[in-house]
């Protein structure tokens, strides 16, 4: 196969796939295309430290691909009953070596479901017995040990401090609010008659059933009775410590969770280099994390769509299936994400023209991560606008010359 003819097969196998994978019907509950999917995956894993995918064969009318993508939350993979069972651990069954053998499905999600209905288990081998093929992935991104098997939450460092920053916030936030009344409290000795009751009127009041207790307004008036005084203590608010201290603990947060504070809160205030030395570490981990998504979710799906694809005849490669070698070869891909974005476009494009100039790295890519566009394409269209423009052109000076 000539480079031109891998080029074009390369473009027919792309077309293919966005037929798939940009149709709700990829999707076995018709809900999301192919890249919502992973928006959905990517979230789930991260909220709950893992997620899974079943690979279904659904055929339906007027659709061309059988192939199914149904996500399983995490929390519905569990041992039955949450018994203890030998070699199953949080829903996954391994083997003697820790592999994953089958996975342990609950029928609904374990706080769905009330004590009148039977919960009920599915187990669904990992592999299948005759093929081999992959019934499950399971999308779990922060490994920390060997033998584990189920994901922790990426806020799971960090949720402890985050439940006593929002106390703490909404103390401070009371405490203002509380220092921002204006009240007026009225003492007598002997008085007369009534002076008038709370100005807090009794709809407004949040507890109006209760006589020992006075509350505070904005501009409210409250009369006290014979012999009463009234104390209060300066709340001091505005407190001129608060951002110092959220600042503090936000940067501990961003810290526990690979993210830059500025990042975290997404308020620049720094220099050019500060801010893009925050990003590019920041974008380490990001990658680390699309490579493991890619891995985990992304290519697993392709490789399967492909198979169907050339068993169906809408895909010609030769040998595909004479061997896991010849099945890799063709399902090579390269998966590019949403683009980082430009801090300073020009000094960015300007390095990533030196890096092609110096073949670093190739128009394709930079195209990819700078922009998110087909370079191919993109090359394409503005040859045509070009052609476009000296038209126009040649017509005006025609028109000028006359």
């Amino acid at each position: 196969m000539t480079q031109e003819e891998a080029r074009a097969w390369e473009k027919h196998v792309e077309r293919e796939f966005r037929l798939w994978a940009d149709s709700p019907n990829c999707d076995a509950s018709r809900m999301c295309t192919f890249g919502q999917l992973q928006s959905l995956v990517q979230i789930s894993a991260l909220t709950s430290g893992d997620i899974f995918a079943a690979l279904p064969v659904i055929k339906r009318k007027g659709v061309i691909y059988d192939l199914c993508v149904y996500l399983i939350e995490g929390d519905r993979v569990c041992n039955p009953e949450d018994r203890f069972i030998p070699n199953l651990y949080g829903g996954v069954e391994v083997g003697e070596f820790s592999e994953p053998v089958a996975y342990w499905v609950a029928k609904h999600h374990p706080a769905g479901t009330s004590g009148f209905v039977t919960r009920k288990w599915e187990r669904i081998p990992a592999y299948g017995s005759k093929t081999g093929r992959r019934n499950i992935l399971h999308v779990m991104q922060d490994f920390e040990r060997p033998g584990q098997r189920r994901g922790v939450p990426v806020l799971a460092p960090v949720i402890e401090a985050l439940k006593q920053l929002g106390r703490y916030t909404d103390a401070e936030l009371v405490a203002a609010v509380v220092s921002g009344m204006f009240t007026v409290f009225i003492k007598t000795d002997a008085p007369d008659g009534p002076v008038g009751e709370s100005g807090i009127p009794q709809y407004e009041q949040i507890d109006n059933h209760d006589d020992n207790t006075q509350e505070m307004g904005n501009g409210s008036i409250v009369s006290l009775g014979e012999g009463e005084s009234i104390d209060t203590a300066n709340p001091g608010r505005p407190n001129t410590a608060f951002d110092g201290f959220v600042v503090a603990i936000c940067r501990q947060i961003g810290a526990a969770l690979e993210l830059p504070y500025e990042l975290l809160v997404k308020h620049f205030t720094a220099s050019y280099s500060a801010s893009r030395a925050a990003l590019l570490e920041a974008w380490k981990m990001f990658r680390m994390r699309r490579d493991w998504m890619v891995q985990s979710f992304c290519q697993p799906i392709y490789e399967e769509w492909l198979a169907e694809a050339v068993a169906k005849g809408r895909v010609i490669a030769p040998g595909f299936f004479y061997g896991p070698e010849y099945r890799a070869a063709w399902s090579g891909a390269q998966w590019y994400g949403p683009s980082q974005g430009q801090l300073d476009p020009l000094k960015e494009v300007k390095a990533a023209k030196l890096r092609v100039e110096e073949t670093f790295s190739t128009r394709e890519k930079e195209a990819a991560e700078m922009s998110g566009l087909n370079w191919e394409e993109t090359a394409h269209k503005s040859v045509a606008e070009k052609r476009m423009l000296a038209v126009s052109w040649g017509l005006l000076h025609l028109l000028f010359l006359r």
